[in-house]
């Protein structure tokens, strides 16, 4: 056996040394780094429940837990060096806490034989003695070659701050949004659906309810997180763990809510993963569309909204442009977040039960998925938070057509079932659009010949602020409706704080 196979947690039964390309290929340390934190709290429970256990001294569980306390000060500080052998977060940490904690004139105490057995016991699959020879923890060492419990406990402790985070941002977005709504509650502007003007509607209207939406995913968020909070660690690779360790010390050590049920479920399932990527996929897909409705309206076509300069870029070819950027990534990343998410449940797709090398696809799409999530975050709020309206503009774009439904509303008020006041509605648009004009240019003579039901008072219908009021039942856009709304998501948002 070659001394760098000899090294390896799994590579007692290996002659030779690993193709260095097979070696790149395998290792998972670019990037599994970000979980140096998890991986120390992690271990820093399970030396505890060694000692329970009588697995480890009092004494060694100390000299482990100050080792873990150095490196954690190196991975902040951002000293921590990456040897080349470190296959993954565990191997390194291992590998440096081993460096630590030797002593230097006696290699082979028993201090150096319980920080060499503190990752191999996270997945042991050997009951072990109290009392071992340097040669048997070696053995042992060999024998047990995998960490999926702690593989996945890392991410899950790792997941579980990420949603925090996650959190934060989409709050303080959510925040800025219901703020702005009730600032602006005055300002009126077209309402669309299939891209073609619609009813007037207070752009309060238009920003809570890109709000709310975003409100739903903060609730799926946290939802996701109690099943995020489960720990798997304790679970080995596949059978559990023949050791006395006290899974519930390591529950209440890293704070979770709950103990994983089967070890084989434990180590090989990744639906928190999953269920993470499609939140994400969700959550951009909900602000794609609020940024693609703020491009069009920014362009000069419709000139409702200006962005700030501080989100937007110029054209290298015609100076006079300003183009919304951030908007159109956005957009974007949410096809990106969508891609990682199929990606990575095709590869669940087609796995046999438990722990399989595939499941290393699971961190690449985790972290990605994070810093895109939390960076569109952090741009929609910056957006929101600088975008200038044009009220004026917005105002003048409203037009009589728009008001086609009022006086179908007009009709049904004085006792016409909608289905035939809807046709006659749509009688007067037609009768404008032959003549070419306005529909409220309308004579009284004109709406007559539709119905005799249409009165002198039928000028009342012609009022844009008096159409968005009348909506006045909850959820609408009248005046009282919009308050009603901005007072539940503070509410709201107030229980979140808490």
């Amino acid at each position: 056996m070659s001394n760098s196979e000899g090294n390896k947690l799994w590579g007692g039964r290996f002659v030779g040394d690993t193709d260095p390309i097979m070696e790149k290929f395998n290792a998972s340390i670019g990037y599994d780094q970000r979980m140096w934190d998890a991986d120390i709290r992690g271990s820093k429970a399970y030396v505890k429940a060694l000692e329970k256990a009588q697995l480890v001294s009092s004494e060694e569980k100390e000299q482990i837990l100050r080792g873990m306390d150095q490196i954690s000060e190196e991975w902040s500080k951002g000293n921590f060096v990456i040897r080349p052998g470190d296959e993954d977060i565990h191997t390194a940490n291992e590998r440096r806490l081993k460096v630590m904690c030797s002593c230097p004139l006696h290699t082979s105490c028993s201090h150096t034989s319980a920080i060499e057995l503190l990752h191999s016991l996270l997945s042991s699959l050997v009951p072990l003695q109290e009392n071992f020879t340097q040669a048997e923890a070696e053995m042992i060492r060999v024998a047990l070659c995998v960490l999926v419990d702690q593989v996945v406990t890392d991410m899950r402790l790792w997941m579980r701050d990420a949603i925090t985070t996650l959190t934060e941002n989409s709050l303080q977005l959510i925040s800025t949004m219901v703020e702005r709504a009730s600032v602006e509650i005055e300002v009126l502007f077209p309402g669309y659906t299939h891209m073609q003007r619609a009813q007037p509607i207070r752009w309060s209207h238009w920003i809570l309810s890109h709000s709310v939406a975003l409100s739903r995913d903060v609730d799926r968020l946290l939802e996701i997180k109690k099943r995020v909070n489960v720990l798997p660690l304790g679970s080995g690779a596949i059978a559990g763990t023949p050791l006395d360790i006290d899974r519930e010390l390591l529950r209440k050590e890293l704070g979770f809510d709950a103990i994983s049920l089967n070890s084989m479920d434990a180590t090989g399932q990744r639906d928190f993963v999953v269920e993470f990527l499609f939140w994400a996929s969700l959550c951009l897909t909900h602000l794609s569309k609020m940024a693609e409705d703020l491009m069009l309206y920014s362009t000069k076509e419709f000139s409702f909204v200006t962005l700030s300069d501080a989100y937007s870029t110029g054209s290298s070819l015609m100076p006079q442009k300003k183009n919304a950027d951030s908007l159109e990534l956005i957009r974007s990343k949410a096809g990106r977040v969508f891609g990682r998410c199929a990606g990575f449940m095709m590869t669940l797709k087609g796995l046999p039960s438990t722990y399989n090398k595939d499941l290393q696809e699971d961190k690449e799409a985790m972290f990605e998925c994070f810093d895109t999530v939390q960076a569109v975050l952090q741009v929609t709020t910056g957006v929101m938070s600088t975008l200038k309206i044009n009220q004026n503009v917005m105002e003048a774009a409203l037009s009589p057509d728009m008001l086609a439904t009022d006086l179908a509303y007009y009709l049904v008020r004085k006792g016409v079932p909608f289905r035939e006041a809807h046709g006659l509605s749509g009688k007067a648009v037609f009768k404008a659009e032959s003549k070419n004009i306005a529909l409220n240019r309308l004579t009284a003579e004109d709406l007559s010949d539709v119905s005799p039901l249409f009165g002198s008072d039928v000028s009342s219908v012609w009022d844009y602020s008096s159409s968005v009021e009348q909506y006045s039942a909850p959820g609408g856009t009248a005046k009282t409706s919009v308050v009603a709304q901005v007072e539940h998501l503070r509410n709201w948002l107030r229980k979140q704080a808490q």
